[in-house]
């Protein structure tokens, strides 16, 4: 039911088990999208707004194998009136998702994709949410889980990878270098793949964000949806995700994306910004450790993609990621590690020029707060011996 095309010679392959990239193309132009015969499929809106991402079966490259499937996705879409300068402000809190992070919908496709074709081990490199949902969601099944990640990893993202089991090699280098060693290792020993843009199928559970945007928005299209960026996959399923419900007549527009990046880790968006679009790589460094990369590989395709959306790119220093932390966790409730939390960043830099206060405007949190801590700035807090605090409250009461 869908056929792999090569993201810029257009070579279309058949989805056989193996088949990662193009063969004519280097490894970064090279990457693959899903395409499905959308001219003979009927989709109705036949969504629920509590069901988990593979109620979109049909949109999907794979058939559910695990007893996890069904909790994947389906996360709140929270509705916030005069917050922000904006009338209404839509917050899609994927640090809700099983692992704490957006990764488990790419995460879950992998793993049901590995028993598909039967295979044994899986691997994939990672600043550390794609690490924890990998190793969490697939501890139960009988493919062992071999997990690259620079030594920097945040604490409780290796506590998720030590608890669940995997194999772990935290590396001293930068996660760059980590992509490519598990690479060379992975692809060497025939494991199943799980890296960002590699696996072509992994953007189809990310878009799923898209449709579920959509579908608990009651079909309302948010005017722009504001999404952090690293490697470059997630924006892609975003826009890709927006684009195929436009394209099954589901919805009459789509929303324009805004990736927001980290001011020292802007490698996409440098690209972007000048065509035609050729990669380069750079060193990173943010705070917002899940987008801190300096050669996306998803580069080609997430261009593409946002061009063809007719979103865009923008930069926020760390400052403004760390106030946006606890910004949003004081306005909503919702904590956001600090990867989420530049979506809010970014809106705030564009409002009063591009982003008007009657925009719909969507926030899509990928990562839990919880996640990494280290990012918020703890205040020292004094200790009350019990007496001073009944003092100190009897002294208010009078």
């Amino acid at each position: 039911m869908y056929h792999l095309t090569c993201i810029t010679c257009k070579t279309v392959y058949k989805p056989e088990p193996g088949r990662y990239l193009c063969d004519h193309c280097d490894a970064l132009h090279g990457t693959l999208e899903v395409i499905y015969p959308y001219e003979n499929m009927i989709v109705n809106k036949e969504f629920s707004k509590s069901l988990g991402m593979f109620q979109f079966q049909k949109l999907l490259p794979v058939s559910s194998h695990t007893p996890l499937d069904d909790y994947i996705g389906g996360t709140p879409l929270l509705r916030f009136d005069n917050v922000f300068n904006q009338n209404v402000l839509l917050v899609k809190n994927d640090g809700m998702n099983f692992s704490g992070s957006y990764k488990d919908r790419a995460s879950i496709i992998a793993i049901n994709k590995a028993i598909e074709e039967g295979n044994d081990h899986i691997f994939c490199a990672s600043t550390g949410n794609a690490a924890s949902s990998l190793a969490l969601l697939n501890a139960h099944t009988d493919i062992k889980t071999t997990i690259f990640v620079p030594k920097k990893i945040p604490e409780a993202k290796l506590a998720q990878l030590m608890v669940a089991g995997a194999e772990i090699y935290p590396i001293d280098a930068s996660y760059d270098e980590v992509f490519d060693i598990s690479l060379d290792i992975g692809l060497e020993k025939k494991w199943y793949t799980r890296n960002s843009a590699v696996n072509p199928y992994l953007l189809e559970g990310k878009k799923t964000g898209a449709f579920e945007i959509i579908v608990q928005n009651d079909y309302v299209v948010p005017d722009y949806c504001f999404v952090g960026v690293g490697d470059g996959t997630i924006i892609s399923g975003l826009c890709k995700g927006f684009d195929e419900f436009y394209t099954l007549g589901l919805i009459d527009k789509v929303p324009k994306v805004i990736g927001v990046q980290a001011e020292h880790a802007c490698t996409l968006k440098k690209v972007f910004e000048k065509k035609p679009y050729i990669p380069i790589f750079e060193s990173s460094e943010t705070i917002a450790d899940s987008i801190s990369v300096g050669n996306p590989r998803d580069v080609i395709k997430a261009c593409h993609y946002l061009e063809k959306n007719g979103g865009k790119l923008i930069a926020v220093t760390d400052d403004q990621i760390l106030s946006a932390i606890e910004q949003l966790a004081q306005t909503t409730g919702v904590f956001s590690e600090p990867a989420g939390a530049v979506t809010l960043a970014g809106l705030l830099k564009l409002q009063g020029n591009e982003i008007q206060p009657d925009d719909l405007v969507c926030l899509v949190i990928t990562g839990n707060g919880l996640k990494d801590i280290s990012a918020v700035k703890l205040q020292s807090v004094k200790t009350y011996s019990k007496d001073e605090v009944y003092d100190y409250f009897e002294k208010r009461l009078k």
